[in-house]
């Protein structure tokens, strides 16, 4: 038995939910230690006392119901005690073992207080679905606490403390009770076989249930507490909890690239795993992702040769702690050189690249040192850092660099060492500083002169045999020395600008912003008919209504107010209106498509196989929240909305094509193709799992 607790304000219902723990025993025999908890547990000390209120037994003994009441000791401040008049808290606690399907249910929830706290809590026991000899643990639980007189912030600590005890000794004292039963000899129990076994041909919902078993995305994706352990560390309840759920929505919700767990991890790190600020960071981020293809940024992206002359940065082996280590000689190098040769997108894009190779780095360290590594240490030299370097656009190109990165790359630095510190640095750490997260800024060590040579220096950091050589250490480091750039590579601002729009804007997306009462709207001209017109977008920013129109008018040229609803400047360029307000719906145009409400965080993507030739608007409107349908009255919410003008502005990112019929098929036939070629393996499976089943049955 646990008691819930959560850290928020009592006005929010908090959920908890569980990784799945494996218990590497079977089922019947995890059961029989399960049973040892009670009526009391001594590894339990709240645990006092538990009375079966109910019990219940099928027929065939497949089935067992209980029905406890369970007495809880609840470490509390006295004076809350004597306040509230109990001295203990009881709780209702349903079990429910199904010996034939091998699953335990618990239900579980307050009896004491239910009127002003309400925590809940279910759970379940089953044999584990690729290992019969295995058990899986999950658990979800919430908190709701309404009102406590006065102590609602304490009740919420008191059950927090509980909480995070009880789901820690959760898997030990199950643990125990196997090894209490290993130690009186018992290490099996039989599994429970009907009373009578008639000879029968299996069910064809068994073959069903055993097919869906074995075929991938039939069941939820899970994670597993071991699995956790091993790849992304030791997490607490609430962690792991945040994680699982986050993880969740953006498999319900984002239909693009689910970033792998240890990405979301940091999102939730960089935010103290709240879970909103987690969510809103983590949707730009891959919205940014994927409007700039970075996931693509290793494959595409090829480094000038001038970078790798000049740019004195590189990877060079691991820290200590396992760590990928990037040297960067910032002293040595000719930033004015480098952006004036370059621009600053190409800067910005050779630094993502960095950043790309080093999520890869840290993933497959992980797997060699056989613990959770999920970030890098930097090593920056600045010998040689000088006036020079404070040079404007310089400056700014590092400033820019910093933000992007800090937005999409949170918790990736381990530790900054900055070593052979100058007199100037003062003056660039000023500068620089403000634009780099705290808890960033709290990972560097910096080292003037050569005190990086002392105790307490790079040693402690980094394993002599592979400090690098220009360090006074024995390993040869392949960093470029720099030097400046000659200035014949040096190209002009337009020149510059033309590349910097073809590397950085390269994207089939586009963006546009809509408004309550101003749309942005889309123009497809139809020459053949039975065309297909495709579409992907994103829901950057509040919720619209998707519409397709079909018109056989021309509509005037985009129309764009100098003043969008509410006395804002409209974004020129991203938000365009086309369908003219004269226009009747059903004369002018008409609606080829059902409407589709599309929320904020969402993926959508779909296909319109046009009828006629002609024009045809793809528009993107304000969704405006429905009155309350008994009086016809605003809701209190939509009240509130008008009065915040940031409500009332969304923010889609785009891309849309339109195909032949015949160009459609292939696209959908390579599709194809691809799913069955990633089944193949499956297929394999369920043949011999079907095999197999045929001999056994004969």
């Amino acid at each position: 038995m646990t008691v819930v607790g959560v850290t928020a304000t009592s006005t929010m219902v908090q959920k908890y939910q569980s990784p799945v723990r494996v218990y590497k025993h079977p089922f019947e025999l995890v059961m029989a230690a399960y049973e040892r908890r009670f009526p009391t547990c001594h590894l339990i000390p709240m645990f006092v006392a538990s009375d079966v209120v109910e019990e219940e037994t099928s027929e065939d003994g497949s089935t067992n119901r209980v029905e406890r009441r369970c007495a809880l000791d609840v470490d509390a401040p006295r004076l809350l005690k004597r306040i509230a008049g109990v001295d203990y808290v009881y709780f209702i606690q349903k079990n429910t073992l199904d010996r034939k399907e091998r699953t335990l249910h618990i239900e579980s929830h307050n009896e004491t207080f239910s009127n002003r706290v309400i925590i809940s809590e279910t759970c379940c026991y089953s044999a584990h679905p690729e290992n019969d000899d295995w058990t899986c643990f999950e658990q979800n639980a919430s908190l709701d606490i309404k009102s406590f007189f006065g102590f609602e912030s304490t009740v919420e600590k008191i059950a927090m403390k509980q909480y995070a005890s009880s789901i820690k000794k959760g898997k030990e004292i199950i643990e125990f009770y196997l090894k209490e039963l290993e130690d009186e000899g018992i290490t099996h129990v039989p599994r429970w076989t009907p009373p009578l076994l008639p000879v029968s041909l299996p069910k064809q919902t068994s073959l069903l249930n055993s097919l869906s078993e074995i075929l991938p995305g039939s069941s939820e994706d899970k994670l597993d507490a071991d699995y956790i352990k091993r790849y992304l560390g030791d997490l607490t309840p609430l962690q792991e909890s945040c994680l699982i759920r986050l993880r969740k929505w953006l498999q319900e919700t984002h239909k693009g690239k689910i970033p792998k767990d240890q990405h979301i991890l940091r999102f939730l790190r960089a935010r103290d795993f709240n879970m909103d600020k987690a969510r809103e960071i983590l949707c730009q981020s891959l919205t940014w992702r994927k409007q700039h293809q970075v996931d693509y940024l290793l494959e595409t992206w090829s480094s000038p040769q001038v970078l790798q002359d000049y740019y004195t940065g590189g990877w060079h082996h691991h820290d200590r702690d396992g760590r990928p280590l990037y040297v960067l000689r910032l002293g040595q190098m000719d930033t004015k050189g480098l952006v004036r040769a370059l621009g600053e997108e190409s800067l910005l894009r050779h630094v993502l690249s960095i950043n790309e190779e080093g999520l890869r780095r840290c993933e497959e360290n992980t797997k060699v040192f056989g613990r959770p590594i999920s970030c890098w240490t930097c090593l920056v030299d600045l010998e040689g850092l000088n006036m020079r370097h404070l040079w404007r656009p310089g400056v700014k190109a590092l400033l820019r660099i910093i933000e992007v990165v800090e937005a999409n790359y949170p918790e990736t630095l381990g530790r900054l060492l900055i070593l052979r510190a100058p007199r100037v640095f003062p003056v660039l750490w000023t500068l620089v500083s403000p634009f780099i997260d705290e808890n960033t800024r709290k990972k560097f060590l910096i080292y003037a002169g050569n005190d990086y040579q002392g105790p307490g220096g790079l040693v402690d950091y980094i394993d002599k045999e592979i400090i690098p050589d220009f360090l006074a250490g024995e390993c040869m480091c392949e960093v470029p020395e720099g030097g400046l750039v000659p200035k014949s590579m040096y190209r002009t601002a337009e020149e510059l600008d033309n590349e910097g729009v073809r590397l950085w804007t390269e994207t089939i997306y586009q963006s546009a912003s809509v408004f309550k009462g101003a749309p942005h709207e889309l123009l497809i001209e139809i020459i053949d008919a039975s065309s297909v017109i495709t579409w992907d977008f994103d829901m950057c920013k509040g919720d619209v209504v998707f519409n397709i129109f079909h018109s056989k008018r021309t509509p005037q040229p985009p129309r764009k107010d100098p003043l969008a609803p509410h006395g804002i400047a409209s974004p020129v360029g991203n938000n365009v209106q086309l369908i003219d307000k004269s226009w009747t719906l059903g004369q002018d145009y008409s609606m080829v498509e059902s409407s589709l409400t599309c929320r904020e965080g969402e993926s959508v993507q779909g296909s319109h196989i046009t009828r006629w030739p002609g024009f045809y608007i793809l528009q993107w409107k304000f969704h405006n929240m429905p009155a309350c349908s008994a009086t016809n009255l605003p809701r209190v919410d939509d009240v509130l909305a008008t009065l915040q003008v940031s409500s009332h502005k969304c923010k889609v990112m785009f891309y849309t094509e339109v195909l032949g019929s015949e160009d459609f098929r292939l696209h959908a036939g390579a599709r194809l193709l691809s799913m069955f070629s990633h089944a193949h393996k499956t297929l394999n499976n369920v043949l011999l799992f079907l095999t197999r089943l045929i001999f056994s049955t004969n």
